[in-house]
């Protein structure tokens, strides 16, 4: 899992299509099988329309493919990017009350 340390990290859909089910020669279909998830569900999230949810962290840890831990940082990496990326809000600081 190359993309984990990168100014705008990608989508953990996108390492799992090409550095995980490119390499084992498996098709959505058969991986979303070995999973035991729906096609469409996988597919939504090779295609960066869903997240990488702990459940399915959980099972892509089960089948041999890095850990739970590791998918759920990647993910958590993205996401915060993407905030960012969106716009800070204007806040204040939180300091004690005189």
């Amino acid at each position: 899992m190359k993309a984990m340390i990168m100014a705008n990290p990608v989508h953990p859909g996108e390492i799992l299509r090409q550095d995980v089910l490119a390499d084992l020669g498996l098709t959505v279909g058969e991986a979303a099988s070995r999973l035991g998830v729906s096609r469409v569900t996988l597919s939504r999230v090779l295609h960066g329309h869903a997240r990488i949810s702990p459940n399915l962290a959980i099972r892509l840890e089960q089948a041999g493919v890095s850990t739970a831990r590791a998918w759920l940082a990647i993910q958590s990496a993205h996401d915060l990017a993407v905030e960012r990326a969106a716009g800070l809000p204007t806040v204040t600081r939180l300091v004690p009350v005189a």
